[in-house]
This record gives structure tokens, sequence and C-alpha cells, in this order.
């Protein structure tokens, strides 16, 4: 199990959902701070398995914050901003419902990662968003096919119309 691909695929995946299940406040394009916290329920670790002296596990529960730019276009289309960024495997959106304070979706991802997710967002006031993501599914890591699953938590701050240097993540696929 290399650390470099399981890192990678944590900060794509925290990436892809965290981005995805965070929700505008009053359909506001422009700059928005988030802050995700990823909890694993089922991590790829394999049970004893004890990290290097000095390594911090990738699987730990974790936070960070992360500025992200959200387009007219993404307001339109899911009423949220959406990342696809999947180095390595396939994920495609479906099943959005918009709302006039709320959002509902599913993703589906193939490859090296097979899963399904189910996103929630929900805003009450004009400047900040609440989302929650849940994702189930199976890791390949060499030959096995290993279970995962984990929580993404967000919530989300609206910065301003201007998105300065930061850029506006790729469209997902949908069905």
């Amino acid at each position: 199990m290399s650390k470099t691909y399981l890192r990678a695929m944590l900060v794509i995946c925290l990436i892809a959902v965290s981005i995805f299940a965070f929700a505008q406040a009053v359909r506001k394009p422009g700059l928005w701070s988030m802050t995700s916290t990823v909890t694993w329920q089922k991590s790829p670790m394999p049970p004893g398995m004890n990290m290097p002296q000095g390594m911090q596990n990738p699987f730990a529960p974790t936070t960070r914050t992360t500025d992200v730019c959200l387009t007219q276009e993404m307001i339109d289309k899911f009423g949220a901003p959406m990342a696809y960024s999947q180095a390595q495997e396939s994920c495609t959106v479906s099943n959005v419902v918009l709302k006039p304070t709320s959002m509902s979706a599913e993703m589906n991802c193939t490859g090296r990662m097979n899963a399904h997710a189910t996103m929630e967002s929900s805003w009450a006031e004009g400047n900040t968003a609440h989302g929650t993501m849940h994702f189930t599914g199976s890791m390949q890591m060499g030959s096995n096919s290993i279970p995962v699953e984990y929580t993404v938590e967000t919530t989300s701050t609206y910065k301003g119309a201007d998105c300065g240097s930061v850029k506006p993540l790729p469209m997902p696929l949908t069905k």
C-alpha cells in the first residue's frame, strides 16, 4: 500500500466530496471559505497496522479549510460547486434535487475506487451553508478490494464576489 497513493486518494476524495457537499447561500457566486471534516467509518488501513514513526495516519479524522470559487454555471446546474478532479477513477453525479434552501444528489465512482455517495446541503442564511456527504464503497489496493466508508461535514462562509486568484474547479460529469 503506497503512502503517496493513499494520500492522493484521500485528497481526491476530500476535494470531490467536500466541494460537492458545499452549498451556496442565496445562490451567490464568488469566493467562499469552506471548512471540511472527514471522518472514516471504514478506512483502507488494515486493522492493527501502525504507521511508521513520524508519519501521520492519512485516515485519521481531518479538518481543512479551503477557498472555493463558485460560478454562476455551478449555481444554475447544481446549486453548489462541483469538483471533477478524479485522477484515477471516474465519478458521475445524478438525482440532483434543488430546493430554495437545500439540495441533494448522489455520486457514483468507478475505477480504482468503486463507490456510491449521498449528499445533502442546506443554507438558512445568506452567507453560511452546511453540507454532509456519506461515501461507501471499495478501493482497489493491488489485487485486493478494500471496503471504505467515510463522512464529510462542511461549513462554508461567503467571502465576496471576487474570487481573486482562486480558479473555479471543473464541472463534474452528470447522468
